[in-house]
């Protein structure tokens, strides 16, 4: 039975099964000269190459919005009570007419 390739690519999408090594996984995630993404230490697919400023100004709006989600969820009070517990299956009033 012919062995499987470990690394490649499918479809212009890289793919990587090798058993990742402590240096690959940091030397992947850092490579200067290299464009915002490059190829996954292990996995399918890109990552964020964390030499390139680019990436950092992805991460710094993706946890600025994290940040503005979790601060919404936090402002939700007992004000909203009467809203959730129509939401969330609370007693409804049905009225048929039988006209």
């Amino acid at each position: 039975m012919a062995d499987k390739q470990s690394s490649g690519e499918i479809l212009g999408i890289p793919y990587n099964f090798e058993r990742p090594s402590l240096g690959r996984l940091l030397s992947s995630y850092w490579q200067p000269g290299k464009g915002m993404l490059v190829e996954k230490p292990f996995g399918i697919g890109y990552t964020l190459n964390l030499a390139n400023w680019r990436s950092w100004v992805v991460l710094a709006v993706a946890g600025g919005l994290y940040y503005q989600q979790a601060q919404s969820g936090a402002g939700e009070g007992a004000d909203d009570a009467e809203a959730d517990d129509e939401a969330d299956g609370g007693p409804v009033e049905v009225i048929v007419d039988d006209d």
